[in-house]
C-alpha cells in the first residue's frame, strides 16, 4: 500500500458545497459499460481495490469537527464497504439504469468515505455489447469532485495511466482587502457590459412545467451515439441544438410559451487552484424559433460570450474574496440557505452538463470499456436534466426527469427525432 498522506485544509468553495449536501443532496454518479461480464468478479473486484489503494486522491475522507476552521481532506484507508455489487444474478440495461439513479437516495458520508465503487457484474443489453456486458457506476461526493476532477479519479480506478492532479494549497487572503479588490473589480465590471466591451450577464428564464418541484422518485433514460453525429461544431452545441426542437415541441404541444427556453449549462474554470469544484453554471437561450444552422450559431455565440465574461477580472476577484471568508461565516451563511423557497425565474429551464470522460481506455476485469453515462441531479427548481458524456468516439446522452412532471417517453421520442435530423 502507498504510504499515507497528509491532511489538507478544504477551500471555501469546497465546504460550502459539502455544507450544503445536508441541504440538497449533490452526490454525482457516473456509469461505465464494459464489453463482457468477468469470469471472477471477485478478483475484479480485487483488482479495482488495488487501483485505489495505489491512488492517493482516492484515499481521503472528511474531518469536520464543528469548529472555527475549514474541514479537512484527511488519509484514510481503502476498505470493501466502499465496493457493493448488485444484481449478481444478472439485469438488464434499463434496470441497471434503474437501480443507478436509486443510489442518489443513498447519499456518501463524506466523513466516512467520499466515493463508493458499485458493481454489476452481469448486465444484459449494454449498448455496444454483442452479450453479456457489465457496469461499474462510481458514486462520488460532489465536494469531493468536479467533473474534471471525477473523470481523473475514475481513470486511476479503471486503469488509466495517467495520475490524478494533487490540488494546490487553498488560497485565503485577508478577507476585507480581498473584498475591497472585489469591489473595485465590480465596478470595473459594470463599466466594461455598458461600455459594450464584456457580455452583459444572461437573463432569467421564466418558469415552465419542468420548472416544477420534482415529486416522484427520478427515472432515466440514455441516448447513446458516435461523435460525429454531433460534433457540429462542438458535441455540446450539436446536443444543444437537438434539445431546443425537442424540448420546444414537448412544452408547445403541451400549449406552453417556449420563446424564452434556456439551458443551464456547465462551463469549466478556475475558482481555486486549490479547490475540487473549479466550475460555474452559465444560462444561454436556446432559440428553438430558428433553423438549426441559426441556431447553432446563436447558442455557439451565447456560451462564448459568458465564457468571456467569466475571464473578467472581476470574475476572480470575487473568487479570490469568497476563498478569504472565514468558516464561521461560511456556516453562517449556508444555514439561511432555504430550499423550499422559490424564484420567479431561473439560470435555465433545463440543465445540460457536458463532460468529456477520456480517452476509451478504462477497463473493468480486462473487459474494454464501451461508453460512460453521467446523470445530473434534480432539484427544487428542475424536473428534467441532461448529462453529456464523452468516452472516445462514444457520446451517451442521458435524460434524468421526475415523470410526475415529464412525460419522459414522450420527451425521450422527441428528443431521439431531433438527433436524428
Amino acid at each position: 500500500m502507498a504510504a499515507m498522506v497528509a491532511s489538507r485544509r478544504m477551500t471555501a468553495v469546497d465546504a460550502q458545497m459539502f455544507w450544503l449536501s445536508a441541504v440538497i443532496p449533490n452526490d454525482q454518479l457516473v456509469l461505465y459499460a464494459f464489453d463482457g461480464s468477468p469470469d471472477a468478479s471477485d478478483a475484479a473486484v480485487e483488482e479495482l481495490m488495488r487501483r485505489a489503494q495505489a491512488c492517493d486522491e482516492l484515499r481521503l475522507k472528511v474531518v469536520d469537527d464543528g469548529g472555527w476552521r475549514y474541514p479537512l481532506w484527511s488519509p484514510r484507508d481503502v476498505g470493501a464497504e466502499q465496493f457493493v455489487v448488485h444484481h449478481a444474478g444478472g439485469v438488464d440495461w434499463q434496470g441497471c439504469l434503474d437501480a443507478a439513479a436509486a443510489l442518489r437516495r443513498d447519499t456518501l458520508d463524506l466523513r466516512r468515505m467520499t466515493w463508493c465503487a458499485h458493481i454489476f457484474p452481469r448486465v444484459t443489453g449494454v449498448p455496444g455489447c454483442s452479450g453479456t456486458g457489465s457496469v461499474v457506476v462510481l458514486q462520488t461526493g460532489h465536494a469531493f469532485a468536479d467533473g474534471s476532477r471525477g473523470t481523473a479519479l475514475a481513470g486511476a480506478l479503471l486503469g488509466r495511466p495517467t495520475p490524478v492532479p494533487v490540488p494546490a494549497a487553498p488560497r485565503r487572503g485577508f478577507l476585507p482587502l480581498r473584498g475591497l479588490a472585489a469591489g473595485r473589480a465590480h465596478r470595473m465590471l459594470v463599466r466594461d457590459t455598458e461600455a459594450g466591451l464584456v457580455p452583459p450577464p444572461a437573463p432569467g428564464c421564466p418558469l415552465l412545467s419542468i420548472n416544477a418541484r420534482p415529486l416522484a422518485t427520478p427515472v432515466v433514460r440514455t441516448l447513446v451515439l458516435r461523435r460525429e453525429q454531433l460534433a457540429k461544431p462542438t458535441v455540446t452545441i450539436g446536443v444543444l441544438v437537438a434539445v431546443a426542437e425537442a424540448l420546444a415541441g414537448y412544452l408547445a404541444g403541451r400549449g406552453e410559451d417556449t420563446s424564452t427556453l434556456g439551458a443551464e449549462v456547465t462551463m469549466a474554470g478556475q475558482q481555486d487552484p486549490g479547490s475540487h469544484n473549479n466550475f460555474r453554471n452559465v444560462g444561454i437561450g436556446l432559440h428553438p424559433d430558428v433553423d438549426r444552422a441559426r441556431r447553432a450559431e446563436l447558442i455557439a455565440a451565447e456560451l462564448a460570450a459568458q465564457r468571456r465574461r467569466g475571464e473578467h477580472p472581476a470574475m476572480r476577484a470575487s473568487a479570490a474574496a469568497s476563498a478569504a471568508i472565514p468558516a464561521p461565516l461560511m456556516r453562517w451563511g449556508v444555514r439561511q440557505f432555504d430550499p423550499d423557497a422559490r424564484g420567479a425565474t431561473v439560470t435555465g429551464n433545463t440543465v445540460v452538463s457536458s463532460v468529456n470522460r477520456g480517452p476509451a481506455d478504462l477497463s473493468f476485469g480486462g473487459l474494454p470499456v464501451l461508453l460512460a453515462a453521467g446523470f445530473s441531479g434534480l432539484s427544487p427548481m428542475m424536473s428534467l436534466t441532461h448529462g453529456v458524456h464523452g468516452l472516445g468516439d462514444t457520446i451517451t446522452l442521458s435524460i434524468n426527469a421526475d415523470p410526475d412532471n415529464v412525460d419522459v417517453d414522450d420527451y425521450l421520442d422527441r428528443l431521439r427525432a431531433a438527433l436524428a435530423g
